[in-house]
């Protein structure tokens, strides 16, 4: 890619488009050679000259554009809202760097809701559905005072109101806002089993205030850890049993990749799906993807999502690296099996990984262990290294004995910040 000659300027815009703007911020739109953004907000720039490309849905896609668009004379990329409130500047600036964009922000729509109900946002629950499952934010919901969310296509107002009501949460009043800033923006209230039987405009935000001295219903504590539960509470094929990445060899590999709420997550040679599980509950409000080409282990990981109650598991049918071209980009990966094809996987997986991020590979034999670090070393460079040899006490009688389970090996690598020329 040649060297970029400009910042690009990612422009947060509102329902009434240009006029809307600030003037500098208007300056800005009218002076770019090159426009991007959704369909829905390019119509916004009516008599703006500039040429006008859409926006990729599809993330890897757009960051291309972006890319590309780095290199022109005055690029522009407008988004609705604020750019970093659930916006795409967040993502490009994580990417690419922060030092390749410039941003000014609009109103966000969120913060437009709130001023319409008169109600302060600064204690408030904030989130989108957008991409995530339901079950993801249900138990912060059900604990909040205030809630501001976004639904999407998927999850449209009403079925969020019954979904909510079939979990016994009925102690909000809810405000449904519409089109905010345009001309037929509609503010409307009431009590979630009025709201739920009726439709809205896809461009809206939902708030919900609880009710004085309500207190919420919590669901029954789960019986699980949040990771390191024993191998024996995941169900596992009778072949395999034992196969499972053991529960300390997990929990060190979960330490190292760093996983935080909102991750995107690869587990390769998910076999049972025991890291991607446990991954899932430390990426509550992200998506963990477990790739096994064995049609046996993919219901078993099914089965065991459904157990941990972790809907933000996706199984994925196939082998790596082969079905790794239509997954998001992970900001860690576990790679726990492997095959023959080690080198080919850890390169793969390490060319999509995030800036930033963490790779981590279990590996049983000696060659793979050799494999695994020069490709790594070649890839990261720096590459940690654990030799997980585990003794487990066992009660017999009025003795304690130490039963070794099968010595393993770890390695760990972070992929290094993009450095622009």
């Amino acid at each position: 890619m040649a060297e970029p000659t400009s910042k690009l300027v990612i422009v947060g815009i509102g329902d009434d488009g240009v006029a809307g703007l600030t003037d500098s911020a208007r300056r800005v739109v009218q002076d770019a050679d090159l426009i991007l953004g959704a369909a829905s907000t390019l119509r916004l720039l009516d008599g703006v000259a500039g040429r006008k490309v859409t926006l990729e849905a599809e993330m890897p896609a757009a960051l291309r554009q972006v890319r590309e668009a780095l290199g022109a004379r005055n690029p522009v990329l407008v988004s609705g809202g604020d750019p970093l409130f659930y916006g795409v500047a967040r993502y490009l600036c994580d990417r690419l760097g922060k030092d390749q964009f410039e941003v000014i922000p609009h109103v966000s729509s969120m913060q437009l809701a709130f001023a319409r109900v008169k109600e302060s946002w600064e204690d408030a629950y904030l989130t989108s559905l957008a991409g995530r499952p339901f079950e993801a934010i249900v138990d912060r919901v059900r604990t909040a005072e205030k809630v501001g969310l976004f639904s999407s296509d998927d999850h449209p107002p009403g079925w969020i109101f019954r979904e909510l009501l079939g979990r016994g949460i009925d102690y909000f009043k809810a405000y449904v806002c519409e089109n905010l800033g345009s001309p037929d923006e509609r503010v409307t209230q009431g009590e979630l089993a009025d709201l739920a039987g009726l439709d809205f405009d896809p461009l809206n935000v939902l708030i919900l205030i609880r009710k004085p001295d309500r207190p919420d219903r919590v669901k029954g504590a789960s019986r699980y850890r949040l990771f390191g539960n024993p191998d024996y509470v995941f169900a596992q094929s009778q072949p395999k049993r034992g196969l499972i990445t053991q529960a300390e060899v997990r929990s060190i590999a979960l330490a190292q990749l760093d996983i935080r709420p909102t991750s995107v997550v690869w587990d390769i040679g998910a076999g049972s799906g025991s890291v991607a599980i446990e991954a899932a509950q430390l990426a509550s409000q992200g998506m963990v993807y477990a790739i096994e080409p064995e049609a046996g282990d993919l219901a078993l990981i099914q089965s065991n999502a459904e157990t941990f109650g972790v809907p933000n598991v996706r199984p994925i049918a196939g082998r790596a690296p082969e079905v790794l071209d239509g997954l998001p980009d992970p900001d860690a990966v576990f790679v726990g099996g492997t095959g023959r094809q080690v080198d080919a996987v850890l390169k793969a997986a390490f060319a999509r990984l995030g800036a930033g991020g963490r790779l981590a590979v279990n590996v049983a034999t000696i060659d793979g262990l050799a494999t695994a670090h020069r490709t790594l070393k070649s890839l990261a460079g720096e590459v940690q290294i654990w030799n997980v040899a585990i003794a487990r006490g066992i009660e017999q009688m009025d003795r304690v004995r130490f039963e070794a389970v099968n010595p393993t090996f770890l390695l760990a690598v972070t992929k290094a910040a993009e450095v622009s020329d």
